[in-house]
């Protein structure tokens, strides 16, 4: 899943992963490139660092998110807390399957959107 959604960043809003990190090569972040906001990360981490009983490793991406519609996505399966993120503005979700792709690509769209320039008022 990862790679569609490489793949739609690329597309949609011109964004290359960046892979940033020797300790977990694998992890990469997608930037806003108007001001090299991150708006999504990607990771392996542990289940359990997700709060679940089982330790074995699953792929994330945190997203940015508004902290409205947070709490209705965190009631949904495959939703979670972000995981070494702002808990308020982030939210970590499964890429298992457990999440449909279109979902996922709705909450990348609108993790964008929250990572614009602001727009100055005169």
């Amino acid at each position: 899943m990862m790679q569609k959604l490489f793949a739609y960043a690329k597309n949609t809003y011109q964004s290359e992963p960046e892979y940033l990190w020797a300790k977990t090569p694998e992890a990469a972040v997608l930037r806003n490139r108007k001001n090299q906001k991150w708006y999504a990360l990607f990771m392996q981490i542990g289940k359990d660092k997700l709060g679940m009983k089982e330790t074995e490793s699953v792929w994330i991406v945190n997203l940015k998110c508004d902290p409205l519609f947070m709490g209705s996505l965190l009631e949904m399966d495959g939703y979670y807390p972000a995981y070494h993120m702002n808990k308020n503005h982030w939210i970590s979700i499964l890429l298992d399957g457990t999440v449909e792709e279109k979902q996922i690509k709705n909450l990348l769209d609108l993790s964008y959107q929250l990572t614009e320039p602001k727009k100055k008022s005169l």
